[in-house]
């Protein structure tokens, strides 16, 4: 008998999602196979999460067909598709905090004796499923609710297993965790890897879709541009195959020319943190804040702004002594905060673009305290042409956006009220690729300026980021901040180790 051709674990083919006039998905295809991680990169509102919604059967597709093993696969809702075989880990989490682990993991398939749960199968099978993790603090009596983000998506992980699920979706899994819980996910899905299971892998960091996957599927604007093998892809091929143009580099620097000093600080010490923090800052130059969580770096650029209250310590800007009282004295001054909250401290979602943009500079848009709304739009519409921000126009509301638009948006206003220095607290944090590579571009274009070159202080987590924009690199730890080294003369295995206080680097 001929031998049997191997079938794709998952196959889709013409996908089509249309919701009114807009059209989600159009014609996609994706094949997965067992044992396969792959990854499905795109930007934002490039019909990721309507891909998945369909294939974890949120959503009916308008057109097309799935198999899953070869078979037909068209489940009616999600819990239908998860007693098919497929399960979804999403980045936010849907966990019931007041239950157990165990009753989490059975959740939707008790199972029963007669009218009551049969605990002690419960137990078992939650047991078995957590047995995968190799994290025996994970107890199945515990409440859900008392666990660390990590731990409660190890719970969903093993409600997936419970069900026998042989293909497993990653939206975003690493978003709000800590390294060291991020290595023991990438360690669990090794170990799932190899006993067949496919993982479908989403993410905005390209450094993890190279850890983990063997190929990588791209969206743009509803349709499946590319499939790539991911060990002979660079990152800038991907990038440009999302945004539909040319990326010649993730990590643009245009030739830098560090100016006058422009911000002085000198034993800065806040209500708890930053404990002692003395930085300088000079027009032309972006300066990277590194650090664990917890360290000090987010109170660092409070306290510098006004929002926490300065204790000790001096801040000169442009050769002045500035003042301790206010953010809107700062802003006066010539310093903009782009907080990392930016839904909470960053944006007033359900005011208009126009009005965010503005919103700090608006004296300036008007007399006698009237406002031009013609000229709000006018100066709102520069920097939607300017930063690139998709949008529908300047009266749309900013909390219909993306996330990586609202970013761009909210760096507008700094812009808008003309700072001389930018305070960013991870401006990058859940958006995608390509959105990042174009606020990348931005900063560059920001300090590069030939007329009028800015400053900026820029915080984050992720170390491939600081080393691709930044100048100088200065480590926050425990709350105290080391001199800023220029990035050619250190690596971040020198970073990770002065930031976890593990030894003394006579480079920082």
């Amino acid at each position: 008998m001929p031998e049997k051709t191997p079938e794709p674990r998952l196959r889709m083919r013409g996908i089509r999602k249309v919701f009114g006039p807009t059209i989600a998905l159009g014609q996609v295809d994706l094949e997965v196979w067992p044992g396969e991680v792959h990854a499905l990169v795109g930007e934002n509102g490039a019909g990721k999460s309507t891909l998945m919604k369909v294939l974890s059967g949120a959503h009916s597709p308008d057109a097309g067909e799935m198999r899953l093993d070869g078979e037909i696969y068209r489940p009616r809702h999600p819990l239908d598709a998860r007693n098919k075989g497929v399960g979804m880990i999403y980045q936010e989490l849907s966990i019931v905090p007041h239950l157990t682990v165990e009753e989490n993991i059975v959740l939707g398939m008790e199972p029963m004796r007669g009218p009551m749960v049969d605990r002690k199968t419960m137990r078992a099978r939650a047991e078995e499923a957590l047995s995968h993790f190799h994290h025996p603090d994970l107890h199945p009596r515990a409440l859900a609710g008392t666990l660390s983000v990590s731990a409660q998506q190890l719970v969903e992980i093993g409600r997936s297993l419970a069900m026998g699920c042989r293909l497993l979706v990653f939206d975003e899994p690493t978003s709000s965790l800590a390294q060291k819980d991020i290595e023991q996910l990438f360690g669990l899905i090794d170990r799932l890897r190899e006993r067949g299971i496919s993982i479908i892998y989403i993410s905005h960091f390209l450094e993890e879709v190279k850890r983990l996957a063997t190929r990588l599927t791209i969206l743009r604007d509803g349709s499946a541009v590319a499939t790539r093998d991911v060990a002979t892809t660079e990152a800038n091929e991907i990038v440009s195959l999302m945004v539909g143009r040319s990326v010649e580099e993730l990590y643009p620097k245009r030739q830098r020319h560090s100016g006058e000093r422009i911000l002085t600080i000198q034993d800065l010490g806040g209500r708890h943190k930053p404990q002692q923090a003395s930085l300088e800052l000079h027009r032309g130059e972006v300066i990277g804040i590194a650090g664990l969580v917890g360290s000090g770096r987010s109170e660092f650029l409070r306290t510098l702004f006004g929002l926490d209250p300065m204790i000790s310590g001096t801040v000169t800007m442009n050769g002045r002594a500035a003042s301790q009282s206010s953010p809107a004295q700062r802003w006066q001054e010539g310093m903009g905060l782009l907080s990392e909250n930016r839904k909470e401290e960053g944006l007033a979602l359900n005011l208009t673009i126009a009005e965010n943009v503005t919103l700090s500079s608006l004296p300036r848009l008007g007399r006698a305290g009237v406002v031009s709304l013609k000229r709000m739009n006018e100066h709102a519409r520069r920097w939607i042409e300017t930063l690139g921000i998709k949008c529908q126009g300047p009266t749309q509301v900013i909390g219909a956006l993306s996330g990586g638009n609202q970013q761009k948006a909210a760096l507008a206003r700094l812009l808008e009220h003309d700072v001389d220095v930018l305070l960013l607290d991870e401006p990058t944090r859940g958006i995608d690729i390509a959105a990042k590579a174009r606020l990348y571009e931005a900063i560059n274009e920001i300090v590069s300026d030939a007329r009028r070159p800015r400053a900026v202080i820029v915080i984050s987590s992720y170390l491939p980021e600081l080393f691709g924009i930044c100048d100088r690199i200065a480590v926050m730890s425990r709350g105290c901040l080391t001199r800023a080294v220029p990035v050619a003369e250190i690596t971040p295995e020198d970073v990770m180790r002065v930031a976890t206080g593990k030894v003394e680097s006579s480079r920082f």
